[in-house]
């Protein structure tokens, strides 16, 4: 599905380069559970902004479904993401003056193309199968962490995208509902077939995975 192949990212500071990664290569394979696991600062986030999309190796190749994306302009890189990756991030970076509906239609009023499938009706299976149903037209600072969280998934999934990428999904959750969370995005994994891919600090969460990519300062390891 997305691979990644002798990706460095090389930063220029003051007494010279930061490597905050040094010749990586990983893949994560359609229908994958994967996390990957690393210390603040280890370079994992680095890692996800790349594989995601959302930022340029400084050497390496990316490769969606075999594609070298490297010659892609950046509309064509965004028109990617739109379609084929969804973002779960620990702030849940909802919008509070939308509704709960509207936050997690939010993907499709962007699109450039045209949709294959009824959005709002989309939108209703999701919010059914989160429980969220019922807060459909509530604001999102009318919800509990669980509950934005949940929203966070639901908006990451409207496009129906081949892979999510979840940074630290649990981090602003206490334990219970961290592990609703966790449920739920292991529930996705199985029953829908949605490739996860979780990027975190805790052992914890990344053991829940079924495989995991150990990152330390920039470069893949055997053991964390």
């Amino acid at each position: 599905m997305i691979a990644a192949k002798n990706v460095s990212k090389v930063y220029q500071v003051a007494d010279g380069e930061f490597y905050a990664l040094r010749d990586v290569s990983i893949e994560i394979k359609d229908r994958e559970y994967v996390s990957i696991l690393g210390t603040s600062g280890s370079g994992k986030s680095t890692l996800m902004h790349i594989i995601g999309l959302l930022d340029r190796p400084t050497s390496g190749q990316v490769l969606i479904n075999g594609k070298n994306v490297e010659t892609l302009s950046d509309n064509q890189l965004s028109s990617i993401r739109g379609q084929s990756i969804g973002f779960v991030f620990q702030q849940f970076n909802l919008i509070q003056k939308l509704t709960v509906r509207e936050n997690i239609l939010l993907p499709t009023v962007y699109a450039k193309h045209k949709l294959a499938f009824n959005a709002n009706d989309y939108a209703n299976e999701l919010l059914e199968r989160f429980g969220i149903s019922q807060r459909a037209d509530f604001y999102t600072n009318k919800l509990s962490g669980g509950q934005q969280q949940r929203v966070a998934i639901a908006r990451a999934l409207i496009m129906k995208p081949a892979l999510v990428l979840a940074d630290e999904p649990t981090g602003n959750l206490d334990s219970k509902t961290g592990e609703e969370i966790l449920q739920l995005m292991e529930s996705l994994n199985r029953d829908l077939g949605v490739t996860i891919c979780i990027v975190t600090h805790d052992k914890n969460v990344a053991h829940r995975t079924k495989r995991q990519i150990f990152v330390k300062d920039g470069e893949i390891v055997k053991k964390y």
